[in-house]
């Protein structure tokens, strides 16, 4: 597996570089293209003046193209002496303006590095021919055949030249004896004396001079004018068969879209090294479970407009921090033309949204979350691609099957998006490098891979799904698609032991997170999709007196092994649905912020429990949508034509924090963070669920030394309710949603928070409590246990 190792640095190489010999060099991958040349600001956008060289210089077999950018002298300015002079541009860009002369550097380094008779001196490199010449045919040479005698073989000519040289043990020069066997000469089977050899191969190289050759960035700037300067908007121009082309570059870093909003150009970010940002904090060590929190910094601002990188740094990030989580997962981070897509139809992959900030504006979000011991997560989206011909990879050089498949395969059944082909071994490098390029550039500490059921089956993952077997087995699976993401776990993982990688597939396809030497596809989280739709489902088709509580817990605890549980994600408010603080609350009736109101207490009494139990039986991992930890009462719509684009639905009411029943539920929330930061709650194993009432609405079960009741049950509270455990002793209550500050009645004294167990058998336990459990209310203890 570790020969996808070679595949990461891609993007050292290919996109806009600067090379230390005063050029910029530019490659890209286009099959399809008979020409290349890059256009833009810094050649008055001509498509002749900067292009590709003919032949393998300029093109290779391969289908990718290069293209040099040579700086150009100052007026008055002489080239340099040396055609490989190098230059400091940003790694100790102020060393090498010393005015270090090089040929003195070349005679310090035969002094100080070269021992004696280590350097031979040549005027020339034709020296040694033209002497053998002058030997054989000059003046004092055989004049005739007579004189010429008989010319003996190689060996005795070369013993009789060893014999009259004079034996110098002390001389430093490599001493090499060539015995030609009559085998084909081989350079690589040359015989040379051991001590020689080993006292070579011990030297180090020179580097030290050859760095010390460099000049600065100083001397730079006084001789040469860049070519393509910081901020320079450029784009690469394509010949092909079917016509001149313009498009944005593939491996671009930074897009902007045309003012004439009808095609982006990329721009050239190469700020100078005062300006680039310096990374202050590394990448912070999580313990225990992820506690998610799931954002999209175009709405996370109270106004109604797309808000910035800035923005979400100096206000949201503290907020998450104080709300008790320790990652935030950011969506539409990647650059993407049409902003009603959340950031899902992706049109440059190495790019960060151009709405939102600069490279370093996100850089230093990343850098302000660490600082505040978040990780920071993206959403990648490897399983299709935006259909866009002006911007995005579609066409990219003309041809169908650059980057994507060809006919019906190439398109997604429903989402008019383009399907990559995964057995392409330029694509596999493409995607992985991509994912190494955000974790090396921007210190990203994990990924999130979206809708993987759209890249692993033919059919999108739009078929039926009972788990049988062969549903994973047969012809629609995307064999190409399987092994690229093996390739992507084992990469990163190999690369970043710390990284972290989430899997979001409908169709729980086997192995998810399993490693990948044991043939699974090596993720460390799943994410549970059937939770929320469960949720969904009983919340706006089931009466709530008919909730099964086997069903539920079914649900929750299907398969608990490295799973990510949510209540309710993006897809819950943003794909054209409410919120579930929609559906549950009286959106009018919260407005006032009176607890006191019959139907908002039950309404945040069920949205409480419903928090908790999908909390406590996550497998070590949990996410919340951004407003959802205080119930946010709107769903998101973002600005498309249905709504005449407008901003009203796509912004968060940070105002609601400190108000009513908002205020209860988040204080709710930061407890429950708080808990599992403390106990390390849901990193305790395994569930042991022991009681499961359907009649009465009764959840009971433990984990760790831990003890979870619900009481789902919208009408009967119970005062002496009995619940087996295992553990004799005394159990004390740690948690319980029908508190005052959580917006509760406070039904529960102090003096029923310490419960002792008795030794009557229930629920198939040696012991038993018998507890008060309010309605629609959930209590957490936590034991201590009679030696």
């Amino acid at each position: 597996m570790l020969v996808c190792l070679c595949f990461p640095g891609r993007y050292e190489l290919l996109g806009m570089h600067r090379h230390r010999q005063h050029r910029v060099d530019f490659m890209d991958w286009a099959p399809g293209a008979r020409y290349c040349s890059l256009i833009g600001d810094f050649n008055q956008w001509s498509a002749t003046e900067n292009c590709a060289r003919e032949g393998h210089l300029g093109h290779d077999d391969f289908g990718y193209w290069f293209v040099i950018l040579e700086d150009k002298l100052r007026e008055g300015q002489e080239p340099d002496e040396y055609f490989f002079q190098e230059y400091n541009y940003v790694d100790d860009y102020d060393k090498g303006d010393n005015g270090v002369d090089a040929k003195d550097l070349i005679r310090r380094m035969n002094e100080e590095y070269w021992e004696p008779g280590e350097v031979t001196s040549r005027k020339s490199r034709w020296e040694t021919v033209a002497k053998l010449y002058e030997q054989m045919f000059g003046p004092n040479g055989p004049q005739t055949e007579e004189e010429l005698g008989e010319i003996p073989d190689a060996e005795t000519r070369y013993k009789n030249w060893k014999a009259t040289q004079k034996d110098e043990s002390s001389s430093s020069s490599p001493s090499y004896d060539i015995i030609d066997t009559g085998q084909e000469f081989d350079i690589f089977n040359v015989v040379t004396d051991r001590a020689s050899f080993e006292k070579f191969q011990a030297k180090a190289t020179p580097l030290a001079y050859w760095v010390e050759m460099r000049k600065g960035r100083k001397a730079w700037i006084e001789k040469y004018v860049p070519a393509i300067s910081h901020k320079d908007k450029y784009r690469i121009y394509f010949n092909t068969p079917d016509g001149a082309l313009e498009r944005v570059p593939a491996w671009a870093t930074y897009v902007l879209p045309d003012a004439e909003g009808m095609q982006s150009y990329a721009v050239h970010w190469e700020p100078p090294p005062e300006e680039i940002y310096k990374w202050r904090f590394g990448r912070p060590k999580v313990k225990g479970s992820l506690r998610i929190y799931e954002c999209h910094v175009g709405i996370s601002g109270s106004e109604q407009k797309i808000s910035s990188f800035q923005e979400f740094t100096s206000n949201v990030l503290p907020h998450i921090k104080n709300a008790g989580y320790n990652a935030v997962q950011i969506i539409g981070v990647l650059e993407h033309k049409d902003y009603s897509s959340v950031g899902y139809k992706v049109t440059n992959y190495f790019a960060v949204s151009s709405r939102f900030g600069t490279p370093d504006d996100f850089k230093k979000l990343v850098d302000e979350a660490h600082g505040l011991g978040l990780l920071v997560l993206i959403d990648i989206v490897h399983s299709y691609a935006s259909a866009d011909e002006m911007v995005g990879l579609s066409l990219f050089d003309g041809s169908n099957d650059c980057y994507f498949h060809s006919g019906k395969r190439g398109h997604h059944k429903y989402w008019g998006t383009r399907m990559f082909k995964y057995d392409d071994v330029d694509v596999l490098h493409f995607l992985l490098s991509n994912l190494s390029w955000w974790v090396t550039e921007y210190k990203i500490d994990g990924f999130q891979f979206h809708s993987l059921s759209s890249m692993l089956y033919t059919h999108n993952g739009f078929s039926t799904f009972t788990g049988a077997i062969e549903e994973y087995c047969n012809q629609y699976v995307d064999k190409d698609a399987l092994i690229y993401l093996i390739l992507a776990n084992e990469m990163l993982h190999e690369l970043h032991p710390d990284i972290i990688t989430i899997a979001e597939d409908a169709t729980y396809y086997p192995g998810l997170c399993e490693p990948t030497t044991q043939g699974g596809l090596g993720f460390d989280y799943w994410a549970n999709l059937s939770i929320p739709e469960m949720w969904l489902w009983h919340l706006e088709n089931v009466p709530e007196r008919e909730w099964s509580m086997n069903k539920i817990m079914k649900v929750l605890i299907s398969s608990n092994h490295h799973m990510l549980s949510y209540v309710e994600n993006h897809n819950q408010s943003i794909s054209g649905r409410k919120s579930f603080a929609e559906i549950i609350l009286n959106t009018g009736m919260c407005s006032s912020g009176s607890v006191d109101d019959d139907l908002i207490f039950k309404a945040s009494s069920l949205l409480k429990i419903i928090k908790l139990i999908t909390f406590t039986t996550s497998g070590g991992a949990y996410l919340n949508f951004m407003g959802n930890e205080f119930a946010h009462p709107k769903r998101v719509e973002f600005p498309m034509s249905s709504n005449e684009y407008s901003f009203h639905l796509a912004c968060r009411q940070w105002e609601l924090l400190d108000k009513g029943v908002h205020k209860h539920i988040f204080n709710f929330d930061k407890d429950i963070m708080s808990l599992d930061e403390n106990e390390r709650v849901t990193s305790r194993g395994s569930l042991n669920v022991h009681h499961c009432d359907d009649t009465n609405m009764v959840i009971s079960f433990t984990r760790g030394p831990f003890l979870f009741v619900f009481n789902f049950n919208p009408e009967v509270p119970y005062q002496l309710y009995r619940v087996g455990v295992d553990e004799a002793g005394e159990y004390q209550l740690i948690l319980n949603t029908d508190e005052t500050k959580y917006g509760g009645r406070g039904e529960l004294k102090s003096s029923q928070y310490m419960k002792k167990t008795s030794d009557r058998r229930a629920d198939g336990c040696r012991n038993s409590l018998e507890l008060a459990l309010a309605s629609r209310s959930a209590q957490v203890y936590t034991s201590w246990s009679e030696s």
